[in-house]
């Protein structure tokens, strides 16, 4: 399976919602639809049922884990990148019992955020981001 052609991005902030889309654009999804809250993030997922959703949870409205929970009930095959500020071991592991397949900070360096997406992105469309050797093959040089 390929990485996804299309995203669509649920984030309160319009700079993050510009930077996730053309870091999305650079590595290769092909279409990006995004909200500002969570109320418009999930009518844009019912209306274009995305490849991926880029999910912030520091939402007004409607809080980014309750969306988490709404799109995984709605579309549990939708795979969904948690890209929030918030940290904490807690709020890591509550986003992946809800369902989160990645968790991306959304402050580190732009360089790691790249990086990171570009890894879920992969995880997600099942590419092996370094092939394992065949038994009994070393590995390659």
């Amino acid at each position: 399976m390929p990485r996804p052609a299309n995203a669509l991005i649920i984030d309160d902030e319009a700079h993050v919602r510009m930077l996730l889309g053309a870091i999305l654009k650079q590595l290769g999804i092909k279409t990006v639809w995004d909200a500002a809250d969570g109320t418009a993030g999930l009518g844009q997922a019912a209306l274009h049922k995305p490849d991926v959703v880029l999910l912030d949870l520091n939402l007004p409205q409607v809080s980014g884990m309750e969306v988490l929970e709404k799109l995984k009930a709605e579309y549990p095959t939708i795979p969904v990148i948690v890209v929030s500020a918030q940290s904490t071991v807690r709020t890591i592991n509550r986003a992946k019992e809800l369902g989160a397949e990645v968790y991306v900070v959304k402050y580190a360096p732009k360089s790691e955020v790249v990086q990171m997406l570009s890894d879920a992105l992969d995880k997600i469309g099942g590419v092996s981001a370094a092939a394992e050797p065949e038994a009994g093959q070393p590995p390659p040089a």
